[in-house]
């Protein structure tokens, strides 16, 4: 081997060595990144003995977009589980008497004192109080739900703001990768970027991501609409400002396409945005389904009849819709805000001006609606015992809410507490095997593609002795060199 060649060999493999203690040196620094994907160093052999290093990294694409879909079954479950949790302190627990279940057992509770008793004042008075304590209970219980559902819109709408960001960060990672790969340049740190933007939107939204020729990129919603592509597509949305009975908030759009809502042909099934629309469109309106016919039930029960000659037909008696003595219908339509206007009748609340006497011998809409066997009977309990049978009676219940097909006004409210807490134990099953599977996929993408700082440390050591090895033979080709020269001389 000549001198020259020699020198050039050692040379090169000086650079290769400085070049991969480089990187070793990047793996190190970014150990505690998560996003951070070790760089893999490999020499290739050249002409005259020389060497270059090519920079890839290690990784698992099959288990980084398991990840990637873990993230956003969680980020779904953790918001539906969020949002039940708010609904669930509508119901309390077994020690809570604010709750409707509960204020309905004292009512009921309370009525049968009052029968026992019809001419005892103070029984009526403590019946016509816990009416109203059960009114205000099914008020702040259809409140609650409003306020989750505004707060899960405003979500939403927060998300759709991230996402439109992200996309926006995607776009000019996405074109870095592309053009570091067209010329043959360490793409490694680029396409970092671009996954660490992946993860963060996983989380607001499911999403598939294509690997396409050149590095390039192309992203698709869980449910097939494509999110970008050769450049980032609109999502928008439309928030709602009130949320009462009955609203139905707007639907997120990509490209005009609706991916949440009954309407969208291609909905979302995860992340973020998937658990509040479910929240707010779903299980926020069923429970106020259930509470409606809480409320419906109570108005109709305490209804009372004319009794004269020409039947004007039946009006509200103690319960009535935000004052009105007409009777809402029984259709689901019908009872829609029923929960959050339910009141009771000004005629009988002694606070308003009215007749405790009413709820004993009926009458709250005129004389036509007295019950004709009171008379001016302070004993008489007929009506009252009417009440308490027609209470506890059991009856038809629209199948649609999900809570059996009859049963008796105690029994729906309790059912209605059950349900939802059986959904916000689901939800909590749910979103803790989902974090759990989140973690497991990190750890192992971590162990393909994370750094390991005894590796690090002893590849480090290794390449110090090679850049000394390469460093002593060009000392030896040197002093090589100068006995040559010294001779020539």
């Amino acid at each position: 081997m000549g001198l020259t060649l020699a020198l050039n060999t050692a040379r090169a493999s000086l650079l290769a060595n400085s070049n991969q203690i480089a990187v070793s040196a990047r793996n190190v620094a970014g150990a505690n990144d998560p996003g951070y994907s070790r760089k893999i160093a490999t020499l290739v052999a050249g002409s005259a003995g020389g060497a270059t290093v090519t920079i890839t990294r290690a990784g698992d694409p099959a288990l980084y977009a398991r990840t990637l879909t873990a993230s956003s079954d969680a980020a779904r479950g953790d918001a539906l589980l969020t949002g039940l949790t708010k609904l669930a302190q509508t119901i309390g627990d077994t020690d809570d008497t604010s709750a409707p279940a509960a204020r309905l057992s004292i009512f009921q509770a309370a009525l049968q004192a009052a029968a026992n008793q019809p001419d005892n004042t103070q029984l009526a008075r403590d019946a016509v109080e816990a009416a109203k304590a059960l009114a205000g209970s099914l008020n702040q219980a259809a409140d609650t739900v409003h306020a989750v559902r505004a707060e899960a819109d405003a979500g939403i709408g927060d998300a759709v703001g991230r996402i439109n960001d992200l996309l926006g960060r995607f776009d000019a990672a996405n074109r870095a990768v592309v053009k570091a790969t067209a010329l043959g340049g360490d793409a490694t740190d680029a396409l970092d970027d671009r996954d660490r933007i992946l993860t963060a939107l996983s989380q607001e939204i499911g999403l598939t991501a294509v690997s396409r020729e050149g590095g390039d990129m192309a992203l698709y919603t869980d449910g097939g609409v494509t999110l970008f592509e050769r450049g980032p597509r609109t999502v928008a949305f439309s928030p709602t400002a009130t949320f009462t009975a009955g609203t139905v908030g707007g639907s997120v759009t990509i490209d005009g396409v609706p991916v949440t809502g009954t309407a969208s042909p291609m909905p979302l099934t995860s992340g973020r945005i998937a658990g509040l629309a479910a929240l707010r469109d779903g299980t926020a309106v069923a429970y106020e389904a259930q509470l409606d016919a809480v409320a419906g039930g109570l108005i109709a029960a305490f209804a009372e009849s004319d009794t004269s000659l020409i039947d004007d037909g039946p009006r509200a008696g103690l319960f009535t819709a935000g004052g009105s003595a007409l009777l809402p219908t029984a259709s689901a339509a019908g009872r829609t805000g029923l929960a959050a206007s339910l009141a009771i009748n000004a005629a009988v609340d002694p606070n308003r001006g009215g007749n405790l006497a009413l709820l004993r011998s009926g009458g709250m809409n005129g004389s036509d609606y007295d019950d004709p066997a009171a008379g001016g009977d302070a004993a008489y309990a007929g009506r009252l015992r009417g009440l308490v049978t027609a209470l506890s009676s059991s009856k038809p219940v629209d199948p649609a809410l999900g809570l059996g097909t009859a049963s008796s006004l105690p029994e729906l409210a309790a059912a209605s507490a059950g349900w939802l807490e059986a959904q916000r134990k689901d939800a909590a099953t749910g979103a803790a095997y989902q974090k759990t599977l989140l973690t497991r996929a990190n750890e192992a993408l971590s162990n393909v593609a994370g750094v390991n700082g005894d590796d690090e440390t002893a590849l480090a050591l290794q390449l110090e002795r090679s850049y000394s090895a390469s460093a002593k033979l060009i000392a030896v080709v040197n002093d090589l060199l100068k006995t040559l020269l010294d001779a020539v001389r």
